[in-house]
């Protein structure tokens, strides 16, 4: 139950990933624009942005840093979901496609949403010690 209350917005987040991944079904009348790798960079600001989500949350509530829950929780697990995401897509849907190129959107969002989780960290330990 702490962990529904620490981390509401991350969890969220990961709803919201798994239900546009999965369910949702964009109408065919929606012309989107027609912009180079659209979609992978959609696959990037989501995950990259869950990612910072996670940190943001993880440092509201601890004071200083575990680096095996982070890399567990905030690099790993949303990676591997993006991977699992991808092979759902390909293996169980009938409207949605599986792409490695997605994934690597994926994985590169999530590092950068470390890196935001960790300039955070950094920013959050100097006007501390101040």
């Amino acid at each position: 139950m702490r962990f529904l209350k620490n981390y509401p917005l991350s969890l969220l987040c990961i709803a919201l990933i798994w239900y546009l991944s999965i369910w949702f079904l964009p109408p065919d009348y929606i012309e989107l624009p027609s912009i180079n790798f659209l979609d992978k960079w959609t696959h990037f600001v989501m995950y990259g942005g869950t990612c910072a989500v996670i940190w943001i949350e993880y440092l509201r509530h601890h004071q200083s840093l575990n680096k095996q829950k982070l890399i567990l929780w905030a690099w790993l697990a949303p990676t591997v979901m993006g991977g699992i995401i991808e092979i759902v897509q390909e293996q169980c849907t009938t409207n949605r496609s599986g792409e490695w190129l997605d994934f690597a959107a994926d994985a590169v969002g999530v590092l950068i949403g470390a890196v935001i989780g960790l300039v955070t960290y950094g920013i959050k330990r100097s006007y501390r010690s101040k």
